[in-house]
């Protein structure tokens, strides 16, 4: 811009020499000034070299007139003279920039509004760097809400109450003047208006209207400038009308937060139309720009200087374009064509002149100039016409390697005038131009291409018609390949990454490099403990990842041969940056609109955001909480929130990505809701009362959050539910208690939330009650049942409970064993048995039945025990009376067997009543039930054992079993039989009995299996009709009523085994119908035998008395030997031995009589009652005698199995009534007992009154069976 130069040329001929002959050459411009502003007469340097032969001499012009003197050797100008003005050296005047001083600038606006603080910085040459600071030299934060243009001014979309300062201080940095001038500072005053609540739609700072053109010269920067305004702050969207922008060079500034779209080096194919589109929440509006990119001169084809022989013709081309199009003027030695003489032998047409049949005065240097509107280019040829003799400038014998698939070019540079003609030659002596991959280059060196291993070997290089050759030989190198190369990797940020560089080379190269570049920088190799580490295998490994990770990766293997890239990538990944730009927008009384930006997503889109809220106004300082009001999807950048009345709330933003949780985004703006009337009513409205003739009426206090505005309370209103007029009151906080209510008397209660506003909508009432007292009555009608060691108690429900029923209390007391109520004794041993029953009497046991139930089941209880029991209600306020005492009696214990598995047994037992002793243990004694089987015994130290597992046992044998209980001697034993139970399967073979809507179906169940359940599928034979299934029964229940069918239709059965994966059917064959006929057939048949039971019974219970003695005393003294030799040994005193006596005096041969016979034992199998005396070390054992173990067909717990007595009807006789009456007390008390209790005195039951001889025949058909 200041100076320009030229370059003069010296005529005078000086000698060069250059392989053994002297040429000339013309000067050629190597250093070329440019234009800059100078500020001082040290920055005043502008560099002017060339070389040529003879040496060049340089002038200067200045504005058109020469300027200095001329010079040889160099030609950079320089100031000379300190005393001249620096002004004096440029082109035109420029002033020192001078600060002037200026007054503050004060600026106030709304809240919401946009705004423009406007810099204006002197003008210069070369622009300034624009920098916004306060005071203290911080720069001003920027955003999309906050920018500074491309004009330097900084530009708020919408105002903030955080916006006001006053201290905005515009720098502007002149670089090359090292000089930063500060402005004067604005003072920005943003005020609070209600304006806040109408949001603005986008408009445009920068540029004005909707459209705007705009030229650029190509390889120039440009940058297309959007700056918005509006509230919320909009986002800005860039767009290729005509194309795509991926197409073009130019990219979107995230510098300025997307406002500039920016293109750093600008192509032709850049032009077209762009386009800016502004919007927000409330609207949008756009922008477009036409970009026309033009051109100055740029060559596309240019000759090069070179040496002719006399008489050839030259081709001179100076192709050049631009836009527009460039015009081409030609120049010799510096003078325009049109003023140097004609020749006939020269033309020139645009950028093209032929010189033909040249002579050594045609030596000169050509110079074509390609000049448009935008500028000029000049293009300086040397045209040297010379005869020399040919001479091959390449020196001999060199060796070329190269690697093979490439190409391959091997120098025979030749000089002479004309020029020489070059031929090559392989081993074989046939021309190398043969070959379709050699090409002769113009000086002599050919290429060949796709070069192979084979086409190692000698060549040779000659000039034609002379004597004058050289060699080469060629060497063909494996390529060097990279088998495993960086990948593309996404690393999580603070964590580390290696990339791969693997490959493989020929081992002749010896040396080799391996060069890592981050977006085509080198890196260089830092410590072990540093941020990259290149290890010996190549592999680069990055720690520490950071944002500025995220780049390209490339991995170079260079030997000597050439070089092999591969490349990758890091991206990093990491939690997203905090959401930016919070607003409040649509303002209304209870309800706003809450907008933020999305920050740095740092390569994992967002997912969500979480929008918090803080409520301060009712909350104390420092206990404020944050509580998450809603989640929004990740590509919603708003959200309308409804809000409490009477409240301050501050809102935050988290943004969650794949990778995590963001941190909070900075707080927005305060908001203050106005006050209105509750929402909502108090929760949990309930009576809590305690005392008699009170009611506390109570309810969860509301949080001041809902209390909606000033002067809150709670409006208690309450009447007796058979009341109409309802009673009020105000109180600040619950509860409210009410006086002379009675006694758990129902209320009608209700609670309204009220402020100065007014109520909140009335609630529905609830029932509450006053205060409790104990119950007055107890249950009646207490009843038992007992079960084993279980007892099921029933009562009826107590009255006048005076409050609410909580549940009832059963108090239970164990009195002693039965035996010691029972048993007949004599004067002084009748009442030592009496006080003993009072010693054992046990401590109260006391069960809990909680609600309305009115039955339980007590567990636990002793075997052969009397029991006392009573029954009480209780409610909040204490317990009522206890129910008159109950008596009932448990059975005696039995022996049971419980089988796991196919090979083992548990054998269960209770403790000996009376163990006359130290009880030190049990002897278990079992054999394989099998004549002469071995004995096997083992020994239980544990006297509180009351179980043992046996395992190893054989499944398809049966077991005897002896359990001895031991002191310092032995007792008898009690003796078992049983047999392992074996896996439960589906019945086979079931039975069919159709009824008019049913069919029975009916099985018999093994005796050894175990509980199997499956499902029975029916299906009517109709066209169209479906499988159904029944519910799963149990194999157990040997009979099973499939109901609810269709009469007079035919149906289809299958078994479903629900033990297997898939179910599989079993068919039973044939169809079943529903008919008629066979339902009333069956119905009769039924009927008759019915009516022949009758009879039969009938002509029973006349049976008379017949003299059977002799036989009954005969098998009575049968009975009672056996039964003494093969139960548990009684530990029996001398006070029972008489009284074992005095009961073979009166055997009875009744089913609860203490000793049964053989025979009744083969009789009645599993289901007799066996009692052994008092002070027998078991009591009520259970012999079993069947083929199986009885209840052992399921593999659940051990069943426990009570003796069942035999009916009435089928109970041998007493001799005479006489002798039956006497063994009343002994045996039916016991009955009676454990059923409620009957009196001392009462008569037998008709039923247990049968014929003697009735009696008889029924044992004998017994003992037969």
């Amino acid at each position: 811009m200041i100076h320009s130069a030229a370059v003069g040329i010296q005529k005078e001929k000086k000698r060069h020499e250059q392989m053994n002959c002297r040429v000339s050459e013309p000067p050629e411009l190597t250093k070329l000034p440019h234009s800059y502003t100078a500020f001082s007469h040290e920055d005043i340097n502008l560099p002017c070299e060339a070389t040529g032969n003879p040496t060049p001499t340089f002038r200067w012009v200045k504005d058109g007139e020469a300027f200095g003197s001329e010079r040889e050797e160099f030609g950079t100008l320089r100031a000379q003279d300190e005393e001249e003005t620096l002004d004096s050296y440029g082109g035109y005047y420029r002033s020192q920039p001078v600060l002037l001083k200026q007054q503050r600038v004060d600026k106030k606006a709304n809240e919401g509004d946009s705004m423009i603080l406007a810099c204006n910085p002197p003008n210069s040459s070369t622009p300034p760097h624009i920098h916004w600071m306060d005071r203290r030299m911080v720069h001003i934060k920027l955003n999309d809400r906050v920018m500074v243009g491309l004009d330097g001014n900084l530009y708020f979309s919408n105002l903030i109450k955080t916006d006001s300062r006053r201290d905005y201080f515009c720098n502007a940095q002149y670089t090359a003047a090292r000089t930063v001038l500060p402005l004067p500072a604005v003072h920005l005053t943003v005020m609070q208006s209600n304006d806040l609540v109408h949001s603005k739609k986008p408009d445009f700072f920068h540029p004005v209207g909707s459209h705007s053109s705009v030229q650029a010269l190509r390889g120039h920067s440009v940058v297309l400038e959007c700056l918005p305004k509006g509230l919320p702050t909009p986002k800005i969207e860039w767009k290729k009308k005509d194309g795509s922008l991926e197409e073009t060079s130019g990219r979107v500034d995230s510098d300025s937060h997307g406002r500039w779209f920016r293109f750093d080096s600008i192509e032709q194919n850049d032009d077209g139309e762009y386009e800016c589109i502004a919007s927000n929440n409330h609207g949008s509006v756009s922008h477009s720009f036409t970009l026309t990119v033009e051109a100055p001169p740029y060559w596309v084809k240019e000759s090069q200087s070179l040496r002719y022989a006399p008489g050839e013709t030259v081709r001179l081309e100076c192709q050049a374009e631009g836009i527009p199009t460039p015009k081409i003027s030609w120049s010799i030695n510096g003078e325009l064509l049109s003023d140097v003489d004609d020749d006939p032998r020269r033309s020139v047409s645009g950028g093209v002149m032929i010189l033909r049949d040249v002579v050594f005065a045609d030596t000169a240097v050509y110079q074509c100039v390609a000049s448009n509107e935008h500028g000029s280019i000049l293009l300086n040829i040397y045209l040297y016409v010379v005869e020399l003799p040919p001479q091959i400038l390449t020196s001999d014998a060199k060796v070329y390697k190269f690697t093979e698939g490439g190409s391959v070019v091997m120098d025979c540079e030749s000089f002479g005038s004309p020029r020489p003609h070059i031929t090559w030659e392989g081993e074989d002596r046939l021309p190398l131009l043969s070959d379709p991959r050699v090409a002769l280059l113009t000086n002599g060196s050919i290429i060949v291409s796709d070069v192979s291993h084979e086409d190692s070997g000698e060549y040779s290089c000659s000039i034609k018609h002379s004597n004058i050759s050289i060699s080469a030989h060629l060497e063909v190198y494996n390529q060097t390949v990279i088998l495993n190369g960086p990948q593309d990797v996404r690393v999580l940020r603070g964590s580390s990454a290696l990339l791969d560089c693997v490959f493989q080379k020929d081992p002749r190269l010896i040396k080799y490099q391996i060069v890592w570049k981050k977006a085509e920088h080198k890196m260089q190799e830092s410590s072990p403990d540093d941020k990259h580490t290149i290890f010996d295998n190549g592999t680069l490994k990055v720690t520490n990842i950071q944002s500025d990770d995220s780049a390209p990766y490339s991995c170079e293997v260079i030997t000597a041969l050439g070089s092999v890239t591969a490349s990758g990538s890091i991206t990093v990944v990491a939690r997203p940056d905090p959401p930016e730009g919070l607003s409040l927008s649509d303002v209304a009384d209870h309800s706003l609109t809450l907008s933020w930006n999305q920050g740095k997503t740092h390569n994992s889109p967002i997912i969500e955001f979480i929008v918090e809220a803080r409520e301060e106004q009712h909350t104390e300082d420092g206990r404020w909480r944050w509580e998450e009001w809603k989640r929004v999807p990740g590509e919603f950048n708003h959200l309308e929130l409804t809000l409490h009345p009477y409240c301050t709330y501050r809102f935050r933003v988290f943004a969650i990505n794949e990778i995590g949780r963001s941190e909070p985004s900075h707080f927005s703006d305060h908001h203050k809701t106005p006050p209105a009337v509750p929402d909502r009513n108090p929760s949990g409205v309930r009576s809590e009362s305690t005392d008699p003739k009170t009611m506390i009426i109570t309810w969860d206090e509301m949080d001041k959050r809902f209390h909606s505005g000033e002067g809150f309370k709670y409006h208690v209103s309450w009447r007796a539910v058979s009341d109409a007029q309802w009673n009020h009151a105000d109180v600040l906080t619950p509860p409210y208690v009410i006086n002379d209510t009675g006694t758990y008397t129902p209320f009608e209660i209700k609670v309204q939330a009220v402020n100065d506003v007014g109520g909140a909508p009335t609630p529905e009432p609830e029932i509450g009650y006053s205060g409790e007292d104990e119950p007055q009555e107890a249950p009646t009608n207490v009843s038992t049942k007992v079960i084993d060691s279980t007892v099921i108690v029933k009562w009826k429900e107590a009255q006048n409970v005076r409050g609410l029923l909580l549940g009832y209390k059963i108090y239970l007391q164990r009195l002693g064993p039965q035996g010691g109520r029972v048993r007949r004794s004599l004067g002084k041993q009748h009442q030592e048995r009496e006080d003993k029953l009072e010693r054992v009497r046990e401590r109260d046991r006391q069960v809990a039945v909680h609600g309305m139930k009115t039955s339980e089941e007590v567990t636990g209880l002793r075997l052969y025990s009397r029991y006392e029991l009573s029954v009480a209600a209780f409610n909040s306020k204490g317990e009522g009376p206890r129910s008159p005492p109950h008596h009932f009696s448990t059975p005696q214990g039995v022996t049971l067997l419980e089988s796991p598995s196919e090979k083992s047994m548990i054998l269960y037992w209770s403790p000996p009543e009376e163990t006359n002793g130290i009880l030190k243990g049990y002897v278990v004694q079992y054999r394989e039930d099998l004549e002469n089987s071995l004995l096997e015994m083992e020994y239980i130290d544990d006297p509180t054992a009351t179980h043992f597992e046996l395992d190893s046992l054989d499944p398809r044998s049966h077991y005897i079993f002896n359990l001895i209980a031991s002191t310092v001697l032995e007792g008898p034993p009690i003796t078992r039989r049983g047999a392992t139970a074996l896996d439960g399967v589906a019945p086979s073979h079931i039975n069919i009995v159709p009824s008019n809507t049913s069919l029975n179906l009916s099985w018999v169940h093994g005796e050894r299996f175990r509980n199997h359940g499956f499902i029975i599928r029916y299906r009517r034979k109709s066209p169209g009709c479906v499988w159904l299934d029944s519910e799963v029964v149990n194999s157990t229940q040997g009979s099973y009523s499939l109901k609810g069918l269709l009469p007079g239709s035919e149906y289809h059965l299958k078994i479903n085994d629900t033990h297997t994966y898939a179910h599989t059917p079993s068919v039973i064959p044939g169809g079943f119908a529903a008919r008629g006929w066979l339902i009333g057939l069956i119905a009769a048949i039924l009927l008759l035998v019915l009516i022949l039971l009758i009879l039969c019974l009938i002509k029973r219970s006349r049976g008379g008395k017949y003299a059977v003695k002799d036989k009954e005393d005969k098998e009575g003294d049968s009975e009672a030997r056996p039964m003494k030799d093969n139960t548990f040994g009684e530990y029996r005193s001398l006070e029972s031995d008489a009284d074992e006596k005095r009961s073979e005096s009166q055997p009875s041969l009744c089913g609860e009589s203490k000793l049964g016979s053989d025979d009744s034992l083969a009789e009645y199998g599993d289901s007799v009652d066996i009692q052994f005396n008092e002070d027998g070390s078991f009591i009520g054992q259970y012999s079993n005698r069947g083929p199986a173990p009885p209840g052992h067909e399921s593999s659940g717990p051990p069943l426990r199995t009570t003796a069942s007595r035999l009916p009435p009807s089928l109970r041998p006789c007493p001799p005479s009534s006489t002798d039956l009456e006497d063994e009343r007390s002994d045996d039916y008390a016991r009955q009676d007992g454990a059923a409620g209790g009957r009196d001392e005195g009462a008569p037998l039951p008709a039923s247990a009154r049968v014929g003697e001889k009735d009696c008889v025949r029924m044992r004998d058909a017994m003992t037969q069976t």
